[in-house]
């Protein structure tokens, strides 16, 4: 039996599902799961990328043990993280999480040398303090010198599967060294962090073939027969090209995972000074299309908390218990720093509301319903913003990924921006992954082909604006919050 199947590993967590298409409509069936995290060492958090890989060595022989004999392969992760490489394809170190705290300075600093203006013209990538620009300049220069490679996790992946190495261009984008206009690294970027362009492979674009999977992984694990399709390899450029998009009004995404990111599909990069002093990035897509986007902290501060308190109540339960709390009791700014890595994201946030005067959440409801109506506030401040960026009213805002699933924050979300509000697919990273194999396979023609047959096998769920009594007050009492506690800092 022949499939295609996407291997896709988040921040909390890693799958492998199997699909094929069919008089339209995908059959869509999950072979494989197991869990990720950072582990803590000698005061860093690094990622376990050799147990990585051998989870998805073992997700491959369950496909051949469940009868696949035959595969296309694609490969998505989260952006930024890197592998350093010698020679000989062995790893010079650990591989650092970006929530690490080494970079917490770095900013300020390498921008003494090149100023952020400088930097955004050239890359129009947003300043996140883990972008892998101020990962490298942190770095150790002895080390960073004797890499013969860079990778990303993703294309690290790749490489341990096929012996290529590359450097996929939607996630290679986040890296903060390619230049918008040239499209290749930025030699300027490339000499402020010690490094030369030929420390990086080659760039590929999603849906080229990279080949079969090496032979002695076949025989060793007893391996179906896979051939590898670079797809975008971030899962925010997969979740995008996921986006079941139909007619022809205007649309924005929100992918809803971990990390929130809104934002369009451009056609041109948009790295204007504005879009700096909002923070909007532009990281690469399919088909040479740009994400102009902005990353809010998403679902992360609700995984800590439920982390934190056991794991006793499950996600759709800490969404019923916080429709039962108090509307817009509490309210806190998601994009702040303190909520990156806090050692208790439940203590992060009540001394939040403590500081800023406001009722501190004390149930798991009341703690989830601050999380939710902050998340919903942020959304519309960062809406307002595309609008007047973009020049483009939007119409209609597709959220895709886990947190599609979540009614709750899908109903303010479409009350508080007051556009309609298309919910799902939540497996959209997944799906486009699988789509960009089917096109390279000429199972589906093109990506608008790709999205009209997620659409038709996973339709998404409306929401409609409905009117909010006191939005004036909500909205004026959020941002009093934000002066306040910039007030304070």
């Amino acid at each position: 039996m022949f499939m295609h199947i996407a291997i896709d590993i988040g921040a909390s967590s890693g799958r492998l599902v199997a699909a094929n298409v069919d008089a339209g409509q995908l059959d869509l069936q999950e072979i494989y799961r197991f869990k990720n995290e950072m582990t803590e060492r000698n005061g860093h958090l690094y990622w376990d990328i050799d147990y990585l890989f051998m989870e998805v060595i073992k997700g491959l022989q369950k496909a051949k043990q469940q009868g696949i004999d035959a595969c296309t392969i694609g490969i998505d992760t989260w952006a930024v993280d890197y592998v350093l490489l010698d020679e000989s394809g062995a790893r010079l170190q650990d591989v650092f999480a970006y929530r690490d705290d080494r970079t917490e300075q770095v900013p300020d600093r390498l921008h003494q040398q090149l100023s952020r203006e400088v930097v955004y013209t050239k890359t129009g990538i947003q300043e996140q303090r883990f972008n892998t620009l101020y990962q490298l300049f942190a770095h150790e220069s002895d080390e960073l010198f004797r890499a013969s490679s860079i990778l990303l996790v993703p294309d690290y992946l790749y490489y341990r599967l096929s012996g290529q190495r590359m450097n996929e261009c939607t996630n290679a984008s986040t890296m903060q060294l390619l230049n918008v206009a040239s499209r290749d690294f930025d030699e300027d970027l490339l000499e402020l962090v010690q490094l030369r362009k030929d420390q990086f492979a080659s760039l590929k674009e999603p849906g080229e073939s990279l080949g079969p999977i090496l032979p002695e992984l076949i025989s060793t694990f007893n391996l179906p027969d896979c051939q590898l399709i670079v797809v975008p390899t971030h899962d925010t450029a997969s979740a995008v090209v996921g986006v079941p998009i139909q007619g022809d009004r205007s649309w924005a995404y929100l992918s809803s995972g971990t990390w929130s990111l809104l934002g369009v599909e451009r056609e041109q990069p948009l790295n204007t000074m504005e879009a700096l002093q909002c923070n909007y990035t532009n990281e690469w897509g399919m088909n040479g299309t740009y994400r102009f986007l902005k990353n809010i902290m998403g679902m992360w501060m609700i995984q800590e908390v439920r982390r934190e308190l056991g794991e006793a109540h499950g996600f759709g339960e800490m969404a019923k218990l916080a429709s039962y709390s108090p509307a817009f009791r509490s309210l806190v700014p998601c994009n702040h720093d303190r909520f990156l890595s806090p050692k208790s994201m439940i203590m992060e946030i009540k001394n939040c509301c403590q500081e800023s005067g406001q009722p501190v959440p004390g149930t798991p409801g009341e703690l989830a319903r601050c999380i939710f109506d902050s998340l919903a506030l942020t959304y519309y401040d960062a809406m307002l913003e595309l609008n007047r960026l973009h020049g483009q009213p939007i119409e209609v805002l597709h959220i895709v990924g886990g947190g599609s699933q979540n009614a709750l924050l899908c109903q303010l979300t479409a009350d508080l921006l007051e556009i309609e509000v298309q919910a799902g697919p939540s497996e959209s990273t997944a799906l486009g992954n699988l789509a960009v194999q089917m096109i390279a396979a000429s199972r589906l023609s093109d990506l608008g082909a790709a999205r009209r047959c997620i659409a038709q096998t996973f339709p998404p769920t409306a929401y409609f604006p409905q009117q909010m009594e006191g939005r004036d007050q909500i909205l004026l009492h959020w941002h009093q919050i934000h002066l306040s506690l910039s007030i304070k800092s």
